[in-house]
């Protein structure tokens, strides 16, 4: 009986045990899995992207922009705060807006005329009688040229002051320009006249008063503006042409960011540097004028003739000036006159953000910014680029609204105020808030001005987003044509690669030109800029003609520059595919192998330019090529990880890992230390520089010193910047590495 009853028992658990096997594998366990482990493979979805492209509409941008236009909207002024109402507006709308909107207010420091007392520049004979008038303000067209709130022409920052001499040709400006005027003319106490280019706008005074030049005028020459067309009957209204009576405005600083709180916020209570500290402002009288009164002055010079390369589109040969006026001139003997009334203030402004919160990753995040204010109504710069920002945030905003996507990433726009007096990017707010972000901070994309032109698309950026950009580009068709926009840009700016052949030409962001410069430069944030650009075989001009100007409205944007928004909207498409596509991705569609192809392409610029220079001065370079070969074998192994990788299937913090080695990978070139005479340019790669050679900026610039002066402290300095940048590639190198 036990041997039966126990038998009985371990058949009853045989039967049990396979019963709850067979019940375990047979169940259909579906969504047992958790939740979060479905959301952490969560990866970008290309019928979102479909459907951006669809929903982005030219009609609504349009519509935008006329509203963006409607009045002047220079910083701190009531048509800026009207704009910061606006935005908020929108992105608080309940069915279209954000997750979050809010304003961040700032006290800046901001230079103005005098509306009671403009500014005056006269011609004066021996006895002070006027002979001659500058224009106070542009020709008007239109009603728009002659609203109240268009301010004078005026270049801010200029001190106020009364300065009176002899006129003098200087070209643009540059130290070299004056160095060779003053072998011929004694530049003291004399008045230069300088035209737009070669030489950034406060640097033309600031080089200026180094020979004793006590003010400066600067105008654009039709030549670099108008490829040489003066006859107003052939410009703006008629055409994109720049009126001869129009002047770009302009400030006149060197350093981005409020000059009163370097490094820091411009809140009310932060502390402020004494004004005689500010640096990289004029330190003479200075004034932007037309090219019509231009013409007046420069024609009726004398001495010896300008090189060929100063001549410029008036029909008259440019000389230097005796100094003054010719003996035969209604001018001679007499004086130009400066009389500035320019004045500073500290003001409120405000940045204008908005968020929409991600999934998965809410704490990391994909900046897209534009700057709001403007000189006067800026159609185009920067309103082109705010109108395609309001029209991506209603199409994404809509979709987060009705519940049908939700990025992985977070998503901040901002709408930065102030840019034109120099805090560009808001500097104050990458200080305050950004750096403390930066870490977590995958890409900044800036689309300042959208549209220059309607040829083809034009952008920059740190080489890693090459290959987000191509991917974006190839989607969007080029407006007027049955081809991708990708195809068109590769027609008219391409270059040949080692890796890929014959591609576009993505730019660098060297220098401080737009929003991105505090994202790069200070904070290391892998950034990028996309515009659409006119053909540059078409035209001379150096920008779009009515730039800084009173001319800058709609009626010319939509006349001249896309009529139908059509490139406006090609502009929306990319941006918002990229953004999209970083704020979506599993992976972050940035590759370091790109990176280390432009460091390659930088070291044989320097090898080209300056190997047997540092040898000859007993400086090795073999340890900056051994840099950038460890670059590009740890590159290749990262790109091998990521191919071998199946990361829906494999923990997520591998994803998570691989993406902040791609995320940081800009913060390893930054070194606070290398330029402490450059203000907030930290990144060893893409700084300002004054070298023409395309190559690594600190090293460039102290060779080329060194080179001039032959002093030893100089070439010690070359040897320092060699290995500044030398161990900063290495050290990105090892970031790129698994584990140490």
């Amino acid at each position: 009986m036990l041997k039966e009853v126990l038998l009985g028992l371990l058949t009853g658990a045989v039967a049990l045990t396979v019963g709850i096997l067979l019940g375990h594998f047979a169940i259909n366990k579906g969504t047992s899995e958790p939740e979060w482990v479905q959301d952490a493979s969560q990866d970008v979805d290309e019928g979102i992207i479909t459907k951006l492209l669809e929903e982005l509409d030219n009609i609504q941008i349009q519509e935008n922009l006329r509203e963006l236009t409607k009045v002047p909207h220079m910083a701190t002024t009531p048509g800026d705060e009207a704009t910061v109402e606006f935005m908020l507006k929108r992105w608080r709308d309940p069915k279209t807006g954000l997750d979050n909107a809010w304003r961040e207010d700032y006290n800046v420091y901001l230079s103005f005329p005098n509306k009671a007392n403009p500014n005056k520049v006269t011609v004066v004979d021996p006895s002070d009688k006027v002979l001659f008038t500058v224009r106070e303000r542009e020709k008007a067209y239109y009603p728009e040229q002659d609203d109240p709130e268009v301010v004078q022409p005026y270049a801010a920052y200029s001190p106020a002051g009364h300065a009176k001499g002899k006129l003098v040709y200087a070209n643009q400006g540059k130290m070299s320009d004056y160095a060779l005027l003053n072998a011929t003319v004694d530049l003291r106490g004399t008045i230069a006249i300088t035209r737009y280019g070669g030489e950034g706008r406060s640097g033309k005074a600031i080089n200026a008063e180094k020979f004793g030049v006590v003010g400066v005028l600067v105008y654009t020459d039709p030549n670099d503006i108008n490829d040489g067309i003066s006859d107003e009957s052939k410009t703006y209204p008629n055409s994109w042409y720049l009126p001869p009576s129009g002047v770009e405005r302009g400030s006149y600083n060197i350093d981005f960011g409020d000059l009163l709180t370097p490094y820091l916020a411009a809140k009310e209570d932060t502390y402020r540097i004494p004004k005689e500290k500010i640096r990289g402002i004029p330190p003479i009288p200075t004034q932007p004028i037309g090219f019509e009164d231009a013409y007046a002055l420069i024609c009726e010079l004398d001495g010896s003739d300008a090189p060929a390369a100063w001549q410029g589109g008036f029909n008259c040969t440019y000389k230097f000036g005796g100094p003054g006026f010719q003996s035969t001139s209604a001018f001679n003997s007499s004086d130009v006159q400066l009389n500035i009334y320019n004045s500073e203030e500290i003001k409120p402004s405000a940045n204008v953000m908005g968020i929409i919160r991600g999934s998965v990753e809410p704490d990391r995040y994909v900046i897209y910014g534009n700057h709001r204010d403007s000189w006067v109504h800026g159609a185009i710069d920067p309103s082109s680029g705010t109108a395609v920002m309001l029209e991506i945030t209603r199409v994404l905003g809509t979709m987060v609204k009705e519940g049908k996507w939700r990025p992985r990433r977070s998503i901040i726009f901002g709408s930065w105020g102030a840019e034109e007096f120099g805090l560009i990017g808001s500097a104050e707010y990458t200080e305050e808030y950004f750096s403390k972000l930066s870490e977590r901070t995958v890409a900044y994309i800036n689309v300042d001005i959208s549209v220059f032109a309607n040829a083809t698309l034009r952008a920059s950026g740190s080489p890693s987003t090459q290959g987000v950009l191509f991917t974006a580009s190839k989607q969007v068709r080029a407006p007027g044509t049955t081809a991708s926009v990708y195809d068109n840009w590769i027609k008219y700016y391409n270059r040949s690669s080692p890796n890929y052949g014959l591609i576009p030409n993505v730019g660098f962001l060297t220098g401080a030109g737009s929003d991105y410069a505090p994202f790069i430069h200070y904070l290391g944030i892998t950034s990028m800029d996309i515009s659409y650009y006119y053909d540059r075989s078409q035209t001379k001009a150096r920008i779009y003609p009515a730039y800084h100007t009173a001319y800058d409205t709609f009626d010319y944007s939509s006349k001249y520059i896309d009529p139908g928004f059509t490139s406006h909207q090609a502009v929306a498409r990319t941006a918002g595919n990229v953004l999209v596509r970083l704020a979506d991705s599993l992976l972050l569609p940035l590759n370091c192998s790109d990176y280390g192809e432009s460091l390659e392409q930088y070291l044989d610029e320097a090898v080209k330019a300056f190997e047997a220079k540092l040898t000859n001065n007993g400086i090795s370079i073999a340890s900056l090529k051994n840099a950038v070969q460890l670059f590009r074998k740890s590159a290749t192994k990262l790109d091998a990880v990521i191919r071998d990788s199946n990361l829906k299937k494999e923990t997520p913090l591998k994803a998570r890992r691989i993406n902040d080695q791609l995320m940081l990978l800009d913060r390893a070139f930054l070194d606070p230390l290398a330029f402490p005479e450059k203000y907030a340019f930290r990144h060893v790669i893409w700084a300002s520089k004054s070298s023409e050679v395309p190559t690594f900026p600190g090293l460039a610039d102290a060779v080329e010193k060194a080179e001039r002066t032959g002093l030893k402290a100089d070439w010690e300095q070359a040897h320092k910047h060699l290995s500044i940048v030398t161990q900063a590639i290495a050290g990105a190198a090892h970031t790129l590495d698994d584990v140490i």
